[in-house]
């Protein structure tokens, strides 16, 4: 007996490397949180039962959608500087003025742990009312423990209060803050030191740094790599965004589960990626906001068969974007992704980047129960359309909720 049977779906299962791995007039069914049966509706088992049965209405039904690379708790927003900008202010006239990332550090250290709760959860509602339903959260706005530690505590309460899978990941390594001017170095040391506490809590999925001339170089990233390589930690990165400084290769080095932005990737970055099976997370949001004219390697990438996640990199200074959809579109009319590969990038390979391919991101018997159903003629248009939101309900771990939260 099933707890729960979907029939009268089309699948879009994305386990199919060059499609959608369609299955029309589809049915599928829930055990305990998992997935028990997928298969034609006309191929259900003899005699099968469920204590629960939804007439899907001929919906599509896609894995649950994943945004794998996220800032989205923090204090306040930085609308007066993109105003400023726009107005004719330069970034060092707002850096200046006490500007930058800065304002976003000194608000959310004042920011008490509900309080960053209270203005997160708007923010994380609106991705799950897009089929969302895992996310990953860094910290990197307290920049001290005591407040890395303050965020990750609301990354993981985020995960309890709201129906959504929380992969929470350490930040330290995103600036440099005002009591350390001067000192990189012994920051980096300050870093290394906060992930055995903050992992001894459980606080940690994984450790994230920012490589580039404004963060922090080559040699301090390695220095994070080792201390949360002796912890065990999966490593990520925020690389190749402003300027090439190899920071692909070194993800690659460790193993690391993605190297993120990649603008400024080279083809030695591509080729290390390709070899240890990282994924590159594209974030069109801070390339548009940002107006750059670099674009990722998309073509290098595709033929050397590194994964492509597509992602938000929702954050106050440079993508204020909550809407996965609006990523996966700009991906395709920016990049010239496929709509597939957009669907393959906030689904299978997002998971990957995440460490979780073999709980979610594809609908297979025995993966975790988590997908949406959409309001849709064909998985493409959930590439296609600007501002439209086709959801029509979501199920997590098998339970079954709507999209508005």
């Amino acid at each position: 007996m099933w707890d729960v049977l979907f029939t009268n779906v089309h699948l879009a299962t994305m386990s199919d490397a060059d499609g959608y791995g369609e299955i029309r007039d589809a049915a599928i069914a829930v055990k305990d949180g998992r997935i028990a049966w997928l298969g034609p509706q006309a191929g259900l088992p003899q005699g099968a039962q469920a204590v629960t049965v939804h007439d899907g209405g001929g919906s599509w039904l896609t894995p649950g959608l994943i945004d794998c690379h996220t800032h989205i708790v923090h204090a306040g927003n930085r609308s007066d500087e993109f105003e400023a900008r726009l107005n004719g202010a330069t970034y060092e006239d707002i850096a200046r003025a006490g500007g930058g990332i800065m304002s976003t550090v000194r608000a959310t250290r004042a920011a008490s742990e509900d309080e960053l709760l209270k203005q997160s959860l708007p923010r994380v509602c609106s991705l799950l009312a897009e089929g969302v339903t895992t996310l990953e959260i860094k910290s990197g706005y307290g920049l001290t423990l005591a407040s890395e530690a303050n965020m990750l505590r609301v990354a993981r309460r985020i995960g309890r209060e709201l129906p959504v899978r929380v992969s929470a990941t350490f930040l330290g390594a995103h600036a440099l803050p005002p009591e350390f001017a001067g000192r990189a170095d012994d920051y980096i040391e300050a870093v290394c030191e906060m992930i055995a506490p903050l992992a001894d809590q459980g606080l940690v999925d994984a450790v994230d740094a920012f490589c580039e001339r404004i963060g922090f170089s080559s040699e301090q990233t390695e220095r994070v790599f080792q201390a949360a390589q002796a912890r065990g930690l999966p490593v990520k990165l925020h690389a190749e965004q402003l300027s090439d400084q190899r920071g692909a290769e070194l993800t690659a080095r460790y193993q690391g589960l993605s190297a993120d932005h990649l603008e400024h990737l080279t083809a030695a970055g591509i080729q290390a990626m390709a070899a240890a099976g990282t994924v590159a997370v594209l974030l069109p949001g801070a390339y548009y906001f940002l107006r750059d004219t670099t674009p990722p390697p998309v073509a290098a990438l595709r033929a050397a068969g590194v994964p492509m996640a597509v992602s938000t990199d929702c954050n106050p200074g440079t993508s204020p974007m909550t809407s996965l959809l609006l990523a996966m579109n700009m991906a395709c009319t920016l990049w010239r992704l496929t709509p597939q590969e957009a669907l393959a990038g906030v689904t299978r390979h997002a998971a990957r980047a995440l460490g979780l391919q073999q709980e979610i991101g594809t609908l297979e018997a025995g993966k975790r129960a988590d997908f949406a159903l959409w309001r849709i003629a064909r998985p493409a248009d959930l590439s296609y359309a600007i501002g439209l939101n086709p959801c029509r309900a979501v199920v997590n771990a098998g339970k079954l909720r709507s999209p508005a939260i």
